[in-house]
């Protein structure tokens, strides 16, 4: 009996060590379903730009170094500064002591900087966007905020403004910071800006939706700084993805790379084609043998971008003037008219998986601040008065997943299809008194069934 006994003991104990080994295997199998396109990268993210809906992701909250990719957010504030009057584009930049000293670190992208010389912005810019010159950058950090310290302070207020999360700038180029020569603008020594997937996607989606200039500079294959001076330099653009380049897609104009020992290889990355536009974001990306290299940052974009293209496409989800089935009037008090038909004021269009395009419905959603107590409105009501809004959410109830929390961009306004009068005096006495007699009516006639 205990041999049996025995025997059983074991067989479970081997059955539980074959359990957990097998655990790992049915774990990383589903890990591998989960990443449809095996992004050799920390992180990664592919979104449609315009409504920030993200189409595939990997570790994309995870705050990773970002290196030249922060010049996104100097360009973004450039370009805002020009669109006030704040600065101009022939404004004159005098080389400052430390501009020059980090224009002349050869181990840095630059273009070199003479201690005495002027420099105007639109040459610093197009210097910083498709050479990542860092020390031009500094230079349009010191002319916006008069100090690179400010202008750091001024890069994070604007990332909460444009409500990044999981983020940290320390200078205005991207370097660590112990490659200032002995500045620090912010942070420590040794610091480096760092930002998520996420993050990073957002600022490139808000630097192209507010200011699409951007993408002019941006998609320059080649430009000669100084050309036709002694200082000339032939500038290629680090985007190798331009279609003119050595690894050239199509559709690709912009964004910005960024490289440190930090971040390792890292792209922002956009394309258009047909209408569509997408944004990706590859952070310490790698080849096969897991080590990084130029080449590795375009491969794993490359694939987002592919993905993105064959697999989706625009679709109108919702026309305009839509009225949600059996919600498509509300009730209305005090009106001529008991209630007042809805209706949406546009359509509503999504990049959405080939084919699942009915996976979506409408959902409406009404201002319950313009209702009584009873769900009414009160007249008077006005053609095109705002009720709510429309919005779409997946037939199944799995969530929609956006850049922001926000989702305007697939919300369109509910507004009243038709006019309700109020009703005069008279007619509001009238339903008053009808009111009264029919409770009377309905009192007596429970009453006298009581009887009987």
């Amino acid at each position: 009996m205990k041999s049996r006994g025995y025997r059983k003991i074991i067989a479970c104990f081997l059955s539980l060590i074959m359990i957990l080994g097998i655990l790992p295997n049915v774990h990383s199998a589903s890990a591998a379903e989960e990443d449809v396109l095996s992004i050799n990268a920390d992180a990664a993210i592919l979104v449609e730009a315009e409504t920030g809906r993200i189409l595939y992701g990997k570790n994309i909250d995870k705050v990773l170094g970002i290196a030249s990719m922060t010049k996104m957010m100097t360009e973004y504030l450039l370009l805002e500064a020009i669109k006030e009057g704040k600065v101009s584009w022939d404004q004159e930049y005098a080389v400052s002591e430390y501009a020059w000293k980090v224009s002349q670190d050869t181990n840095l992208s630059n273009v070199h900087l003479r201690r005495d010389g002027t420099y105007n912005i639109k040459e610093l810019y197009e210097a910083m966007t498709i050479y990542s010159a860092n020390a031009a950058t500094i230079g349009i950090a010191e002319t916006i905020a008069g100090s690179e310290t400010n202008f750091v302070k001024m890069m994070n207020e604007k990332a909460e403004e444009l409500g990044l999360e999981d983020f940290k700038f320390v200078n205005s180029s991207g370097l660590n910071n112990k490659d200032l020569k002995g500045h620090h603008p912010a942070g420590n020594e040794d610091e480096e800006n760092v930002m998520s997937a996420r993050a990073t996607a957002k600022l490139a989606s808000s630097l192209i939706n507010d200011f699409p200039e951007v993408l002019e500079t941006a998609s320059t294959p080649r430009k000669t700084f100084r050309e036709g001076t002694e200082d000339a330099i032939k500038m290629e653009n680090w985007n190798w993805m331009l279609p003119e380049l050595v690894y050239g897609y199509e559709g690709v104009d912009g964004l910005k790379t960024g490289t440190t020992d930090f971040a390792g290889y890292c792209f922002t990355g956009t394309a258009e084609r047909k209408g569509t536009r997408y944004v990706t974001v590859v952070m310490n990306a790698r080849d096969n043998d897991t080590s990084g290299s130029y080449k590795s940052r375009f491969d794993e974009t490359k694939k987002m971008l592919d993905y993105g293209f064959a697999n989706f496409g625009a679709e109108e989800i919702i026309p305009a003037n839509y009225q949600v089935k059996d919600k498509d009037s509300l009730a209305v008090v005090k009106g001529k008219e008991g209630s007042v038909k809805i209706e949406s004021t546009d359509a509503i269009s999504m990049v959405v998986k080939n084919g699942e395009k009915d996976k979506f419905k409408p959902k409406l959603v009404i201002d319950e601040k313009l209702l009584n107590g009873e769900g009414q409105l009160t007249a008077p009501v006005k053609k095109g008065d705002k009720i709510g809004y429309l919005t779409i959410e997946s037939e199944d109830g799995s969530p929609i997943e956006f850049l922001s929390k926000d989702t305007k961009q697939v919300q369109v306004d509910v507004v009243a299809a038709e006019t309700v009068e109020k009703a005069n005096w008279f007619i509001l006495s009238m339903r008053g008194i009808g009111g009264f007699f029919g409770d009377v009516w309905g009192s007596v006639s429970s009453t006298v069934k009581g009887w009987f």
